[in-house]
């Protein structure tokens, strides 16, 4: 049995407040009294009813979810744990005070304070039951939107991983005619590269640093097939090679670079993806020296970037954007991700 004290201290807390009001009202209405005798016997029979309420349910149902009794019994268990809180109570404030409750007073001023203590008591236990069963419920929706966040974390992978294999077999399949020996070259960089990666690939995150390692294997696969034609630089600072982001969130937008920048251009270009601390921010830049588009392109979109944001928005919420995309026709794209430092969110 697991008891979660931070809560318990809570209950007792608010408990105190709602203790300290009632003798406060009590003494509103008998000022000829002094504050002393219904602040002790309000606190001795509060405090009395929250431990039977409170570490009770935890003996009556040890296995619910909520440890609160189902059934019947549910509704029965707290009026016994009430009933005891105010006998318990009752006896600890006339040891307080020298005197007898149960000897002094008539049967129906003992009815009248059993009822009293009842119609206070079963609001005030139905108000933490209501509490506890409201944070119960809100744990389960944040840990349901955990599971649905990595549910499509993943289904986004297997996207991406298709993806990138059909663009290389379809490369392999026309270098396989014109130049065999670059096929075979390919080939053994495809096994290479899917041996390295592929137990990377079913996590939903890494370091940075792997993910910039992915990229290098990746750009030496597309070497194989471009030749001289394809250079790429990878600028990661050391202090942020530790840095968890989701696998796979940058090679989209290095095939993009590859596909529609530099194979277009007769002499190719360079590629460079940089990482940068932005304040509070990392900043990760994807850039190429291809032939560009204009904006009516850029608005399109395309596979890559679409999946870039789906993949931000997954992991980060609103936390995490592309922050731009532009083009110059002639000149190459420039795309910068913007994202938390801290690791992405696991619930």
């Amino acid at each position: 049995m697991k008891i979660d004290w931070i809560d318990k201290l809570q209950n007792l807390v608010q408990t105190l407040a709602f203790c300290l009001g009632l003798a406060a009202i009590q003494y509103a209405f008998r000022p000829e009294r002094s504050y002393e005798f219904p602040l002790v016997y309000s606190l001795a029979i509060g405090c009395s009813t929250w431990a039977f309420v409170d570490f009770g349910r935890h003996l009556v149902a040890p296995n619910a979810v909520l440890n609160w009794p189902k059934g019947l019994w549910g509704k029965v268990f707290p009026l016994v744990a009430i009933a005891l809180g105010f006998a318990v109570g009752t006896s600890l404030a006339d040891g307080w005070f020298g005197v007898s409750t149960w000897a002094s007073a008539s049967r129906k001023q003992l009815a009248l304070s059993a009822v009293f203590c009842g119609m206070v008591g079963i609001p005030i236990t139905y108000y933490f039951h209501s509490r506890g069963k409201s944070a119960y419920l809100e744990q389960k929706i944040e840990e349901s939107n955990r599971l649905a966040t990595e549910s499509r974390l993943k289904l986004l992978e297997t996207q991406l991983e298709p993806h990138m294999l059909f663009n290389t077999l379809a490369n392999l399949r026309v270098l396989i005619a014109i130049d065999p020996q670059r096929a075979q070259d390919m080939l053994d960089r495809m096994v290479a590269y899917l041996r390295a990666t592929l137990s990377a690939s079913r996590a939903s995150n890494h370091a940075l640093s792997l993910e910039f390692d992915r990229l290098r294997d990746y750009l030496e696969l597309m070497t194989v097939r471009m030749g001289p034609r394809l250079h790429y630089v990878l600028d990661l600072p050391a202090d942020l090679a530790d840095v968890s982001v989701p696998s796979l969130l940058l090679q989209p937008l290095v095939e993009n670079s590859i596909k529609h920048g530099l194979e277009p251009k007769v002499e190719g270009g360079t590629i460079t993806v940089r990482a940068r601390r932005a304040g509070g921010m990392l900043s990760l830049e994807v850039s190429d020296t291809g032939v560009g588009f204009d904006s009516t392109a850029l608005a399109s979109n395309g596979f890559g970037l679409a999946q870039v944001r789906e993949r931000l928005a997954a992991a980060y919420e609103d936390k995490g954007r592309v922050e731009h995309t532009t083009s110059i026709p002639g000149r190459g794209t420039t795309t910068v991700l913007h994202l938390p430092l801290t690791a992405i969110r696991q619930a």
